[in-house]
């Protein structure tokens, strides 16, 4: 049975990986891995947008087409918006959805389309 790491863990290696690898490394490694494939498979469906959102944005930011090998997964978006758990934790001590609010507002487009909110993919030490 495959290991599962929490999605926040999930989504810190990630980035990580992009940082370490730059960006044109870490979409080559992706698509010639199909790891994107292979989580959606085992229905691992926020791992598998969050890398499929990564490649998007990082091919978009970098002006390079986007992989249409993958345009049925795009077709997905999960049920509910999944928030950064910093976010999550400023709501609940705040009692306001405010930061939620501005999270989703902040959001990149390529992860917003998944529902997933994510902002910081770069902000990694």
């Amino acid at each position: 049975m495959d290991y599962r790491s929490d999605f926040e863990t999930f989504k810190s290696n990630i980035c990580h990986h992009v940082k370490d690898k730059g960006d044109i490394d870490f979409i080559v490694d992706v698509l010639e891995s199909d790891e994107i494939r292979t989580l959606y498979k085992k229905e691992w469906y926020p791992e598998a947008l969050y890398l499929l959102a990564m490649v998007d944005y990082l091919s978009r930011e970098n002006d390079l087409p986007v992989c249409t090998n993958y345009n049925d997964i795009r077709a997905a978006k999960l049920r509910s918006p999944i928030y950064p758990s910093s976010v999550i934790a400023a709501s609940v001590a705040m009692k306001s959805d405010r930061f939620k609010k501005e999270a989703y507002n902040a959001a990149i487009p390529e992860f917003l389309r998944f529902n997933i909110v994510e902002s910081e993919v770069r902000n990694v030490y």
